[in-house]
């Protein structure tokens, strides 16, 4: 008995298995071509950041569990994010006068100045990244994201 180990064969399916095809591995790769991007654009802000200000600046005064529901973000991310907004003077937080348990988020008026400033930037940026599509292709393709989320 020797101590080699034996050589596996792949199978027909790993054989013909090509991560650059798949669907994961791509939304990946133009997610990374977003991020990068966005650093460029926008410094101030992660892109986590700056979804949270843009929605806060959309809804209003909000808690921080609809912040996270309205922005896809679970509780622990939010909760990061809040704070670091927190941190800079973006955000501010009161207890909501219907529910004094809830506290309620909403942006600072620095935040407002901020997320007025970059808004031209964000709109920059998506038309980069979605850039190497036609019209016609950018309209499908943002049809087919939302209908996968």
């Amino acid at each position: 008995m020797t101590s080699e180990t034996p050589k596996l064969t792949p199978s027909a399916a790993a054989d013909a298995y090509a991560l650059d095809d798949q669907v994961g591995f791509l939304m990946r790769r133009a997610n990374q071509r977003h991020l990068s991007i966005f650093a460029d654009a926008i410094s101030d802000l992660t892109p986590t950041q700056f979804a949270a200000l843009a929605k806060l600046c959309e809804l209003g005064a909000v808690s921080q569990n609809a912040l996270g529901r309205a922005t896809a973000m679970d509780g622990a991310t939010i909760k990061g994010v809040v704070d670091r907004l927190r941190a800079k003077d973006l955000v501010a937080s009161s207890p909501d006068p219907t529910d004094q348990r809830r506290i309620l988020l909403k942006p600072t008026a620095q935040g407002w100045d901020l997320f007025e400033a970059v808004a031209p930037a964000a709109h920059q940026i998506t038309r980069d990244t979605l850039a190497p599509l036609n019209e016609a292709e950018q309209t499908i393709f943002l049809l087919l994201l939302q209908k996968l989320t």
